[in-house]
């Protein structure tokens, strides 16, 4: 067996027999051979490029590895902070800098999203208490008189329970139909200043202060900044990847459920909760000689790192929006040291005289630099990245984003 696919086997932690019968099927399928040699040369090549820039040997344990990393980026946020200018800005003057640099990037693109007239009778159906209670405000009507719903909405992911939220506020959207959207541009923006005190708790355990609305076509900043370094760079990159992730879903919501009125609620709400596939495949679930493979539309690793279906082929939309954002990232000045860095990385010798395998995606490695360098938990971004480039070499992008969107609920499909 090749050392490539040792290489591949031990990053995607799978068995070697395993990633040489896989290689084969595909092989078989699509006539296109050596195509895991040369994923592995890339990766190689590119781990030693890389290092050779930051000036670190090959040899170098791994935390040496890391830290070189680490450094990089919080050099590229420094950057980023003058290339702004919001060096000496904090709060709403700080978020505002940033949506507005987004925004320039790029046309906000047209969605299919849920009515604002459709939002405003599920809050007056479930009033958000705690949203009400925060404001001081004594119904729904006054609420929605005096704020803006979209911040409203936008609140209920920080400040109203989980619980409530799933199972009494969001079971209204099975009532849903088609009739309830609209198009509309996607909407960027940074909450009002009175949002920052009630979300703080939201922001230390999430690690940062944006987040989005799928179904209603919004992106959020809360106006909190932790003073970390990296933090700005973080949410620069997680801006660009939402708009990435709203466009996927709401092309999902309008050409692939649509086609089926009677499911489109269903499986609206399926893909807003994340599901994945629960059972295990069976060779009689797909034809002979054909290769299955996982839609996993979730960073399963953040769970449970030895979660079954990290052991098998798959494909994952959620890194697919991360390259493309990162992709537009290292289009900017000083951010092309990133380039097409998602999918590699490489195993070095740690202290305890094993190894550990360290990630050069650029979100895995501002997510570790932002939350005080913890070098083990992220590395799902890069894992589930080469999963990706492996179906992108046998077949296309365009046909993983089509497979990802046409088998999104269903959660696996075979060549």
């Amino acid at each position: 067996m090749s050392d490539s696919l040792n290489i591949l086997a031990k990053i995607l932690r799978v068995p070697k027999d395993f990633l040489g019968l896989f290689e084969s099927r595909l092989t078989t399928i699509t006539g296109k051979k050596g195509i895991l040699d040369e994923i592995a040369e890339q990766n190689t090549a590119r781990v030693k490029a890389k290092l050779a820039i930051l000036g670190v040997s090959p040899d170098a344990p791994a935390l040496e590895v890391y830290d070189a990393l680490t450094s990089k980026i919080e050099c590229d946020d420094m950057e980023l902070l003058d290339l702004i200018g919001h060096k000496n800005m904090r709060g709403i003057q700080a978020s505002v800098r940033v949506v507005d640099f987004v925004s320039c990037l790029k046309e906000h693109p047209q969605g299919f999203f849920l009515k604002k007239e459709k939002a405003a009778e599920f809050l007056r159906n479930e009033p958000p208490k705690k949203i009400l209670a925060a404001l001081g405000y004594s119904s729904v009507s006054e609420l929605l008189a005096k704020e803006d719903i979209e911040e409203v909405y936008s609140a209920l992911r920080f400040l109203e329970d989980m619980q409530w939220q799933n199972e009494i506020f969001f079971k209204q959207y099975e009532s849903l139909t088609l009739a309830d959207f609209e198009h509309r541009p996607l909407v960027l923006r940074a909450l009002s200043e009175k949002w920052a005190i009630a979300a703080e708790k939201f922001v230390k355990k999430k690690y940062h202060n944006v987040s989005h609305l799928k179904e209603l076509g919004v992106i959020f900043v809360i106006p909190v900044f932790l003073g970390m370094s990296g933090e700005t760079l973080r949410l620069l990159s997680l801006l660009l990847h939402y708009i990435k992730e709203i466009s996927f879903y709401s092309s999902v919501f309008e050409h692939t459920f649509a086609t089926n009125p009677a499911t489109f609620s269903s499986n609206m709400i399926s893909a807003l909760r994340g599901d994945c596939i629960s059972q295990r495949l069976d060779s009689s679930d797909y034809p002979k000689n054909s290769q299955p493979f996982l839609v996993i539309q979730r960073y399963l690793a953040k769970d449970d790192e030895n979660d079954w279906r990290l052991f098998e082929p798959r494909i994952n939309p959620e890194a697919l929006h991360w390259a493309r954002a990162e992709r537009e990232l290292t289009r900017i000045d000083h951010f092309d040291f990133w380039h097409d860095l998602d999918w590699v990385g490489d195993y070095f010798k740690n202290a305890e005289g094993g190894e550990t395998l360290v990630s050069f995606d650029l979100v895995d490695t501002v997510m570790s630099l932002v939350k005080q360098k913890e070098m083990i938990k992220y590395l799902y971004h890069q894992q589930e990245a080469l999963w990706n480039q492996i179906f992108i070499s046998y077949f296309s992008e365009a046909e993983l984003e089509k497979k990802s969107q046409d088998f999104l609920v269903k959660g696996w499909f075979a060549v």
